[in-house]
This record gives structure tokens, sequence and C-alpha cells, in this order.
């Protein structure tokens, strides 16, 4: 047999993320003509956060109603396949995908948000600069750049603790990516460092607003509560991801074709073999590396201080773009013409443009559920009923690995944490009273459960965004992180069990 053959044998290929997309709804368009839809009512709740009263609007568990019609019959709603009144169809979901939501949130607020991002970046990229002061680090730290991977770690899963970053690792994964292959890594080294950090941060945060805070109003526990547990938790999982990225990345140094984004990584490696490492930097160059830093700081301050959030992140990165072809321009550096700016926007934001299809496309999966609003007929609040009452009847351990499988599940539907937590944790709660397992305990199974399934769901505007400025597609990612997953998922399960034993409260 030949060798080359057998060797290919080896390997199946992933499907196109698009193709992975449009299987997924095509059972979800399978199982309406199965599934029944359903609605609660909803009321408004108080809690107070940081001193401050906030109210939302949650779902009452007991108000369940299935769709029937004039004869009291179970109604079953699927969706046309082509629908030309508004509604929803199968072959709508693309355009209705990336049409919906606005400018804060949504298919149509993130797509731009990408774009935006990417063609500052085209721009900022053209300089060269960035580049070229990259390499240099990278040639000073010499054996020590390892060094590197676990400070990156630390910065963003406290990023994704402290105020839920996700989004915003898009960014930097554009220039964490090719910075990881130039190193001697590979992209999905970068996607580690970046976007999973955050996700773990988010998903153990002892103080997250739009997570922990959210949750534990809505479960009426008071809010904060049980940092101490949580801070243990984060420490354990962040250090889990700082052993892993330096293992893993080891590995790649000393063969970089084990890599499963090696093809895909020779984008960076042709920009990078273009650099001239003995540039001199002049006064113009320091300039833009000055923009690009102090541009990041008011970045975090904006999100921290100020609620930053896709409008505003997405304009001041568009500034920093702006301001560095100026000077790029006025400094004649690299060729840089006002022209040359326009070209250069368009070809980041040309770059980014399968990547934000994906997102609004992975949009219309839920739309073709009937959406995530629990005051209409919908499949998605079919499924969220039936889940609680099968959990009900179970022992506190079973029931809490339950109820943390169920929000890992439900998260790929509702991606948004404090969409999710207005929707099952009026059902939560009451459930972990019955059980016996604590409300506490019900919060940090949501918590867990929405927090990693972000880094393994196509339907993660964040991760898919930070996939498609990596340039690893979607197919590969989950071929390589699938065992880490397995063992987030599995380290979750086991602080939950010991949190039961304890009475966590």
């Amino acid at each position: 047999m030949n060798e080359s053959n057998t060797k290919k044998s080896k390997y199946i290929a992933m499907p196109d993320t698009l193709v992975i997309l449009f299987g997924v709804v095509f059972l979800v368009y399978v199982l309406s003509f199965f599934v029944p839809a359903g609605k609660f009512d909803t009321q408004k709740i108080s809690y107070t956060a940081e001193g401050i009263t906030k109210t939302r609007s949650v779902l009452v568990a007991s108000s369940y109603q299935i769709q029937t019609n004039a004869s009291g019959e179970v109604v079953h709603n699927p969706p046309a396949i082509f629908a030309s009144d508004g509604k929803s169809g199968f072959l709508n979901f693309v355009y209705d995908g990336i049409t919906s939501g606005d400018r804060n949130g949504g298919a149509v607020g993130v797509m731009a948000f990408i774009l935006i991002i990417g063609g500052a970046f085209g721009i900022i990229m053209r300089s060269g600069v960035i580049e070229t002061g990259m390499m240099k680090l990278i040639v000073k730290m010499s054996s020590r750049k390892i060094l590197i991977l676990p400070v990156m770690v630390l910065i963003f899963s406290i990023g994704g603790a402290v105020f839920g970053m996700g989004e915003e690792a898009i960014a930097f994964a554009l220039i964490l990516a090719p910075m990881m292959v130039a190193m001697g890594y590979d992209a999905l080294t970068g996607v580690l460092v970046t976007y999973l950090a955050t996700q773990v941060g988010f998903a153990t945060s002892w103080m997250n607003p739009f997570s922990v805070a959210i949750a534990q109003g809505i479960a009426n526990v008071p809010v904060l509560s049980g940092s101490l547990f949580r801070i243990i938790m984060w420490a354990f999982f962040t250090a889990s991801i700082m052993i892993y990225s330096v293992i893993y990345a080891k590995s790649i140094q000393k063969d970089p074709r084990k890599s499963l984004s090696y093809d895909s990584d020779n984008y960076f490696r042709e920009q990078l073999s273009e650099i001239n490492v003995k540039q001199h930097f002049g006064f113009a160059s320091w300039l833009i590396i000055a923009v690009l830093a102090l541009g990041i700081v008011w970045v975090v301050y904006g999100v921290i201080a100020k609620a930053y959030y896709i409008p505003e992140i997405a304009t001041q990165f568009f500034a920093m773009g702006l301001i560095i072809g100026i000077i790029s321009t006025l400094a004649k550096i690299n060729g840089m013409n006002l022209n040359v700016m326009a070209k250069s926007f368009k070809s980041g934001a040309a770059d980014l443009l399968p990547a934000a299809l994906i997102v609004g496309m992975a949009h219309g999966i839920i739309l073709m559920m009937g959406g995530a609003d629990a005051t209409q007929f919908t499949m998605l609040n079919t499924v969220l009923h039936a889940s609680a009452n099968l959990l009900s009847g179970l022992n506190e351990y079973v029931s809490a690995i339950a109820m943390f499988l169920f929000q890992s599940i439900f998260n790929i539907f509702v991606t948004s944490g404090s969409g999710q937590a207005a929707l099952t944790m009026p059902l939560m709660a009451p459930l972990s009273d019955l059980i016996g397992v604590g409300r506490q305990i019900a919060v940090l199974a949501f918590q867990l459960g929405d927090g990693w399934t972000h880094c393994i769901m196509p339907t993660s505007a964040a991760l898919m965004g930070t996939l498609g400025v990596s340039r690893v597609d979607y197919g590969v990612w989950v071929k390589f992180i699938i065992k880490f997953y397995i063992y987030l998922m599995l380290l979750s399960a086991a602080f939950i069990i010991f949190a039961v034993m304890i009475n966590y409260q």
C-alpha cells in the first residue's frame, strides 16, 4: 500500500464551519415537526449589586403553557421552507441571522465590530511597525519567550473574571496569533492564551457582573457571596490552562508540523518573512507603538470604568487605526498614504468577512427555534420546560451535575450570560430547593455551564470571531480542543460535587 495514502487515511477531513452550521439548522428544522412551541409569563424582580438596586424581567416558573388550537390539540409550527411574510424560514436563516440584533449586540452589532476591527488592524499592520516591533521583542526574549504564555493567560483570565471579557479577545488575537507563529508556536496557541483564557476567567469568576451577579440576584442569593470558593476555583483552572498552553507550545516548537493549524499558519509566515528585524526604529515608529499601547489602555479603562461595549470598543480601535495611518502617512512609513490607508482598511475588513458571516449564520439557528423570548411560543421554551421537569426527582449529586450539563447545552441556543440567567435561574433556583442542594450551587452550575460551552459552540460570536482573525477553521479548533474541553467539564463536575459535599452557601 502506498505510504502517502496510508498517512492520509488516518485523518478525516473536518467539514467547513458553514457546513456544520447548515447541518445544525437542518436538524432544528426537522425537530420543529415534533417539538411543540410553548411560552412563559414574566415578571420584574429587583436585586442589589454593589450597592445599586437593579431590576430584570424573568420568567415565572409555574406559568408554562403549550400552544394549542381551538380544539385543544397541541400545535406544531415548523418554519416554512421559504418565508415571504417576515417570519423565519428554513432558507431564510442566513439573511434573518445576519440582520438580527442591534448595534449593541446580536449578529448585526458583532458583525460590524468584527469588520471595523479588521479594517483598523489592516491599517495598523500595513504600517509594518507593530510586526517589526513584535519580532524585535521575540529576538530579545530569546529562550525566555515561553514566559509570555502564562503572563498572557493570567491577564486575559483576570479580564474574563473581572469584567466578562469575551468579544474583546478578537482584537487582541489579531496581534497575538501572528506573534505566536513568529515565536515558533502556532495560531492555536494564540487562541488558547487569549480567548480560552478569557472563558476560564468568565466561567470561574467571583465577581463577573454579567453572569454571577445577575444569576445570584435572580436566585435571591446575596450578590457576590461565596467568593472564596470561586477564587480558589479560578486559581485552579487558570493554573491548568497556563500549564497546558506551555506544554502544548513547547511540543509545537519542537515539531511545527504537528500543529493542526500548520497549513493555515502559512498566511502569517508569509507576512513575517517580509519583516526586516534590523529596520531602524525612528521617532514615528515609537509613536505608533505608543498610540497602540495607550489605545489598549483606553479600551480597558472604558470597559471597566465606563461600561463600554461593542459600539464604543469598535470605535476606539477605528480611532487607533486612523491615528496610526495618519502618522505613517506623514512619516512616509512603508509607502503609506491616504489611498493606501483606504485600501488597507478594505483589505483588513475583507479578510474577516468569512468570520462575520459565520456569526450571522449562527444567530439564524436561534431564530429557527423561534427566538429566545420567554413570552412567545417557541421551541426553546418547550425544551427549557421539559429539561427542568427531567431534573426533578434525582438525588442531590446527580441533580447538581444534571443542572450543570443542562446549562451547558442550553447555552448553545442562548449565548448571552445575562439572558440565559433570566430564562433558567427562575426554574433552577426553586428546583434546587426541592432537591436540597442550595441555590448557590444552582448558580455555580449555571456559571460553569455558561462559561465552558463558549469554548466550543459554533453559535458563540466571540469564539468564531477569534478563530476567524486567527485563520483557524472551526473544525480544526474542535479537533484540537476537545480533550482539554472534556478535562474542563470533568474538573467542573468535581468542583460541583465538592460544593454539594460541603453544602456550599
